[in-house]
Formats: structure tokens, sequence, C-alpha cells
């Protein structure tokens, strides 16, 4: 009887199903955002719209619970990005990528989610009650020049160019810089700190994602030419 030698074959490996499965364990971001892009534009208005809702009737809980007599003020700022948020104009040119709507939502919420401490620094209360009092002005007047072209989302409600608008682009945001310092202030704690800090990081981002938006209008583009800096003159 003849004998085989050598080794048997190695076993083959099934490509195919090694693709499959990397494609089921690791979406790619473009698939997800093409998802998120299948979603009705008013749905994810009202999503969120509930959302800014739940969480300002929370911190209005914690404010009425708080010891610190500065506490209410944090609630001005807060309550008027919940009613404008309520009252806005729908507009059919929003921003669908996932990215945006979670900066947005974490630039809103975050601030949304402070715990009045107590005043740690009571010397210098006066200097951040100036600052949330001016903060809420110009956060005011900015709010009053959009009327109902608010909103939390990325979009294009209409381009903007007078009153503070001649000065930063974005003054509204300047004006919650100034309130979230002067919060700082009288309320301190690592806690606020570190929301306030996530909130402006996604801020920032936030910020840009609608320039990005908005820059696909001539009259932005004209706007943007007009008014050098975002936030801040001279620095920002």
């Amino acid at each position: 009887m003849a004998h085989r030698t050598g080794t048997p074959p190695a076993p083959r490996i099934r490509p195919a199903a090694l693709t499959t499965n990397a494609a089921i364990t690791a979406p790619d971001q473009g698939s997800l955002d093409r998802a998120f892009a299948r979603a009705n534009p008013r749905v994810l208005d009202r999503i969120e719209q509930g959302l800014i809702l739940v969480l300002w009737l929370a911190l209005v809980n914690r404010v009425a619970h708080s010891l610190n007599g500065y506490a209410p003020l944090a609630l001005i700022s807060e309550t008027a990005v919940m009613a404008f948020t309520l009252i806005r104009r729908p507009t059919g040119n929003i921003s669908l990528r996932l990215g945006d709507w979670l900066l947005a939502i974490a630039a809103t919420a975050a601030p949304l989610m402070i715990q009045p401490g107590l005043d740690m620094f009571p010397k210098i209360a006066p200097l951040g009650i100036a600052l949330v009092l001016l903060g809420n002005v110009v956060q005011a007047l900015a709010k009053l020049s959009l009327r109902r072209s608010f909103g939390i989302a990325p979009a294009n409600r209409g381009v903007k160019s007078d009153g503070l608008y001649r000065f930063v682009r974005h003054p509204m945001y300047a004006g919650y810089l100034a309130v979230h310092i002067g919060i700082m202030i009288l309320m301190p704690s690592l806690l606020n700190l570190t929301l306030y800090t996530i909130g402006w990081w996604a801020q920032i981002l936030r910020l840009k994602a609608e320039e990005a938006l908005l820059s696909q209008d001539p009259a932005y583009q004209a706007f943007m030419g007009k008014v050098r800096y975002r936030l801040v003159p001279g620095v920002f």
C-alpha cells in the first residue's frame, strides 16, 4: 500500500465572514450620520425642547432648595434659553449631522446642570453679580434681535446684522460667557467648573458648526466679512 508524505493543508479562512462581523461591530461615523439624517427635523425639535424643559425644571428645584442667596440669578439666563427654545420658529435648513446635535445639546444642557452651592468668596460677590447682570442684558438684547429665530442646533433661521451683531457675530454667546463667569464667582465648586468647561468646549465647536452651515448663505458671508470677531472683540 502507498503512503502519502508531507504536512496536511492549512484550514481555509473565510474573509467574507470576517468582513461582515467587522461591519456589524464597528459602524463608521458616516453610517451614523446617514441614519440620523433620515430623522424628522420636527420630531428632533420636539425631543430637544422636551429635554431642555426637563433640565430647566430640575434646575428650578435645586435653586429653590439652595442656601445660597444668589442662586436665583442662575435662573435668569437659563429661563430665557428655555423660553426661546419653546417658541422658536421652525426651519427646514437645519443641520442633520449627529455630531452637531450632540455638541448643541452638550453646550445647552451643561449650564442647566449646575449645582447652586455656597458663596465662598463674599468679597468679590459684587463682581459676580455685575457680570451676571451685564451678561443677561447682552444675551437678552441678542435674543430680542433674533426673536423667534433662536435655536439650539445649527440652522439658518435668517441672518441678523443689526444691534449687538454689529460688534461680534455671536453676542448671545458672549452674554452667556459673562453670566457663567459670574455664576462661578458666586457659586464656585469643582462640579460647576467641570460643567462649564464641558459646556464651553462644546459651545466653541457648536459655534464653528453654526458658521459652517450659515456661511453657505451669501448674506452671511458678507456679514463675516464686515464683522471680524465671533465672541470677544480683539480676541476671538
